[in-house]
């Protein structure tokens, strides 16, 4: 039996909880949820579930939106993928949102799967942008359209889904900016049951990855390495550069794909989108979906032999010359102004 369209209103945001911290990304989700929800003339609302979550209502209150649902549980102090998928159907199904917005990250992308299954509607990954139909072009009025790289980030894709909702879309990190806050602002909170006992699967313990790393989303200062290295042995200067300023390392696709260094370091579409505070790239030339994965950075650093280089030109401070002679200068004098 077909849906009800009309039935579904209003725009969920799903906060992320981690390790007992609240995600950030859930500023940046507030921000295009709230240009759709003030598009299609219906609330914004957040649902945030785990353990403990009322010391987190203030905050989300003052970025935006009307209500947030509170899924609240000693047993979901710890994420699993059954139990917050169909505790987030059963309240979906009674609430009938039109559109559920979760973050890219491992537990959105987990979830959102398992959601779609459970409320029968499709579910969009990765999206870079997010619009509402006009009506025209094959898209009804009022369906999203969710724009995602595809095809190894050569192809933007245009998702659509126009018989179901909710429309589920996981949305790509650090793309939006983070929603502007509001002191005082307050709204509404509804408190939903759980019942536990329905779940097959039970959290039984965790334990945290070691590594020293700085973690590449969330830094301030990061250093990337491309295809002007040569080798693998260049992220040995690379490291040496950011252990210094203290910031992450990051790489190009080019990078990786020579196996210099693991994938989790890549930058572009086919990997992290970043927003640090300094980028520093060194032997990057700068293809469009590199660019397209760093071109927020508030300052650009870029070191290159070839100054008609795509990064050469995008970047704040252009430094052409060899990278293994300026490097260590570089380090050097940021040793000398340490001590």
């Amino acid at each position: 039996m077909p849906q009800q369209l009309s039935d579904h209103k209003n725009i969920w945001c799903f906060a992320e909880v981690r390790h007992g911290r609240l995600v950030g990304t859930i500023f940046e989700l507030l921000t295009i949820g709230g240009n759709l929800a003030e598009e299609l003339k219906e609330d914004l609302c957040v649902v945030l579930a785990g353990d403990k979550l009322d010391q987190w209502t203030k905050e989300l209150f003052e970025a935006g939106p009307k209500k947030i649902y509170l899924i609240e549980h000693p047993s979901l102090a710890n994420f699993s993928d059954e139990a917050y998928a169909k505790t987030l159907a059963e309240l979906a199904k009674k609430e009938k949102p039109n559109k559920f917005l979760f973050p890219a990250s491992t537990i959105g992308r987990s979830i959102t799967g398992r959601l779609a299954v459970y409320l029968n509607t499709g579910a969009a990954a990765d999206a870079t942008e997010l619009s509402v139909g006009a009506g025209t072009n094959g898209v009804p009025a009022g369906t999203l359209k969710t724009v995602r790289p595809t095809y190894g980030g050569n192809v933007l894709a245009t998702v659509i889904c126009p018989r179901t909702r909710p429309e589920i879309v996981s949305v790509r990190p650090m793309v939006f900016p983070k929603s502007q806050k509001t002191p005082g602002r307050t709204g509404e909170t509804v408190r939903v049951a759980v019942n536990p006992e329905t779940w097959k699967t039970k959290f039984t313990s965790f334990t945290p990855e070691k590594s020293a790393e700085i973690d590449l989303a969330s830094a301030d200062k990061i250093v990337s390495g491309g295809r002007g290295l040569g080798k693998t042995e260049g992220f040995e200067i690379i490291r040496s550069l950011a252990n210094e300023l203290g910031a992450a390392v990051g790489a190009s696709r080019a990078a990786v794909d020579a196996g210099w260094i693991p994938y989790r370091h890549q930058v572009g579409l086919t990997g992290r989108t970043v927003r640090p505070k300094l980028y520093v790239a060194c032997g990057i030339s700068g293809q469009v979906q590199h660019l397209a994965g760093m071109g927020q950075a508030d300052v650009i650093c870029a070191i290159n032999t070839d100054p008609e280089c795509p990064m050469m030109k995008l970047a704040t401070f252009s430094i052409e010359t060899n990278l293994y002679e300026f490097i260590p200068l570089v380090i050097r004098e940021i040793q000398k102004y340490k001590n």
